[in-house]
């Protein structure tokens, strides 16, 4: 008696395929990909919207700017003739500014950048009596606002005769709380104890340990605080309001402020100001570029390849 092998039912298959169809690959459905998407669509508009418009409305003249569409550009193109106008006022004021915060970001955005990196480092690798009170006393730091603790520094400058100076704008971002948060958990996740127990069996001490191993490892979150960091700082506003009085020592964004509030009087600041805007974000967007391939370096790290 010969048996037969029946096929298996073209019907009972065709919802599997069409199921299997209707993903995408990653697991994630098609309605779902789509949600996302849209959602990823509105956040970027919602970030990009703004920069668009000091693009086009630092190509545009005080009269253009009010009788033209502020989404779209005037037929005639006065770019080149505001940026000379931003760079050539009061003697180049705004290339002082300019300066002034890429000092004030530059140098507060790397030396804080690796104090948090050391104090994350340590709290995370080292056991000594108190270290959860420390990182508990920082952690609080994050969560009181800059404007809290601007008054009781200026105060405190004043008395020790560093109000009006750089110093008074330089040594406060020195500090970062949140970057030293991000680098205690990155470091207890990342920097394998046993390969730092490795280095102190060949004799390294522990801060070429820690410059050798610890900050390379650390790259994509000192990455990360470093552009939290340099734009924090580089947008600063109350804290220079509070400490400076000189213009010469004005970051940009308290100088272009004090443009802004002189285009009642003079219309004309209304054309310096966006053009000094425009020159103002070229940086963090330089900033960006160069460095996120350091970070989506360390978002991938250790993903299946």
């Amino acid at each position: 008696m010969t048996a037969t092998v029946t096929p298996p039912s073209t019907s009972a298959t065709a919802p599997r395929s069409s199921a299997a169809a209707s993903r995408r690959p990653g697991g994630r459905s098609g309605p779902s990909t789509i949600i996302v998407t849209a959602l990823l669509v509105v956040v970027a508009l919602y970030f990009l919207i703004p920069v668009y418009w000091v693009v086009v409305a630092a190509t545009k003249s005080t009269e253009d700017l009010f009788s033209t569409n502020g989404f779209w550009f005037a037929p005639t193109v006065a770019l080149w003739d505001n940026l000379a106008q931003v760079l050539s006022y009061d003697n180049g004021i705004f290339i002082r500014w300019f300066l002034n915060s890429v000092l004030y970001a530059g140098i507060g955005a790397l030396v804080a950048t690796y104090f948090a990196a050391a104090g994350g480092y340590a709290l995370a690798k080292y056991e000594f009596r108190g270290r959860n009170l420390v990182f508990g006393t920082i952690l609080g730091g994050v969560l009181v606002p800059g404007t809290a603790t601007a008054l009781p520094l200026f105060l405190l400058f004043s008395q020790l005769g560093l109000a009006n100076t750089y110093w008074s704008v330089l040594l406060p971002s020195l500090v970062s709380p949140f970057g030293l948060f991000l680098c205690r958990i990155y470091s207890q996740a990342t920097v394998d104890s046993s390969l730092i127990e490795a280095a102190r069996l060949d004799g390294a001490g522990e801060l070429r340990i820690f410059h050798t191993i610890g900050l390379r490892v650390l790259t994509p979150a000192l990455v990360t605080v470093f552009l939290f960091q340099l734009v924090g700082i580089w947008n600063n506003y109350f804290l220079p309001l509070v400490m400076l009085s000189d213009s010469g020592l004005y970051p940009i964004t308290l100088g272009l402020n004090n443009w802004l509030s002189q285009v009642d009087r003079l219309p004309e600041f209304y054309e310096l100001t966006t053009g000094g805007v425009l020159l103002s974000i070229i940086p963090l967007s330089i900033a960006m570029v160069v460095l996120q391939r350091f970070w989506r370096g360390g978002l991938t790290e250790g993903s299946v390849k």
